[in-house]
């Protein structure tokens, strides 16, 4: 079977370097950008494609006639490609679990502490000139409600408790270890809201707009699974309103996420790039599993 890392890039050539071995199979790595309707041009003659987190519309994979696998780098595929209606065209997507946990909580508790302090606000006023000390949240003894308890939640649970704060958490089964409560008394509770779940036809929309209006006035609302979970127009609303003190995002519904979107100019915003799980640690686990899966099926 022919492979194709079809969206390497400058900042994971290096890491596919220090993973890749000599008795791994042959793949071919592409690292030209393309634009999205090129995707049959770029996969053509392929089997199987690694994608590190390029858009696979079903009308463009039907094009691709020898396609039968999608290594996905992550656990969130839905965000790109609809995996039900790929399945049924006989193309099967391959996630990989548990690569980055640590990462992406570690990234979601930076952007707790951002937020609560206003730290990427007061770093643009001070580089313009303007030296204004925001005053902040002190963390300790606040309620971190973490919404989804899988390997990442449970990780930002950890370091939450760890850090003096009260812990509770939603999850859709029972998991030791948090005192689990129901979604309404999560949202009315905490005064951080950390956003943990996969994406999936049940979860699409999870945080909607009544949801949203059910949460603790001033709280802070950090994101870093994917901007489909949430109703993003009464975000923005809550934003506005400040009903929603801060939110730290590092996912959006469309990515990237454009200049002149609403969220760049909102002061109480802070925000990252898809960046949550990009450590070198990580990355190198995410990239050896995919090469695995390859020789796994190749």
């Amino acid at each position: 079977m022919k492979s194709i890392f079809l969206d390497c890039n400058d900042q994971l050539a290096p890491v596919w370097a220090r993973v890749i071995r000599p008795d791994d199979p042959k793949i071919d790595v592409n690292m030209t950008p393309f634009e999205r309707e090129e995707l049959p041009l770029v996969l053509a003659g392929y089997d199987i494609a690694i994608d590190d987190h390029s858009y696979m519309p079903t009308e463009l994979v039907a094009r691709c006639k020898q396609l039968k696998h999608i290594v996905f780098l992550g656990t969130g595929p839905a965000s790109y490609m609809n995996v039900g209606e790929l399945n049924d065209r006989g193309v099967k997507v391959h996630i990989i679990k548990g690569y980055g946990d640590t990462a992406v909580a570690e990234h979601a508790i930076a952007l707790m502490v951002a937020c609560a302090r206003n730290i990427a606000r007061m770093d643009r006023e001070v580089r313009s000139g303007t030296w204004t000390p925001h005053e902040g949240v002190q963390l300790l003894g606040k309620t971190l409600g973490v919404i989804g308890l899988g390997g990442i939640g449970a990780e930002v649970a950890r370091i939450g408790k760890g850090m003096g704060m009260n812990v509770i958490a939603w999850n859709r089964t029972r998991r030791p270890g948090v005192p689990l409560v129901d979604i309404d008394a999560l949202l009315a509770k905490s005064d951080v809201v950390s956003m943990n779940l996969t994406l999936g036809d049940e979860t699409r929309g999870f945080l909607s707009a009544e949801r949203i209006a059910h949460m603790k006035p001033g709280v802070i609302f950090i994101n870093t699974a994917r901007g489909a979970l949430v109703d993003e127009a009464a975000l923005l609303a809550a934003l506005k309103s400040g009903a929603i003190r801060h939110a730290g995002l590092d996912v959006f519904h469309a990515e990237p996420l454009k200049a002149d979107h609403p969220l760049t100019a909102m002061q109480n915003v802070t925000l990252t790039a898809h960046a949550a799980f990009r450590t070198l640690e990580a990355s190198m686990t995410l990239l050896r599993r995919a090469i695995d899966i390859v020789k796994t099926i190749s």
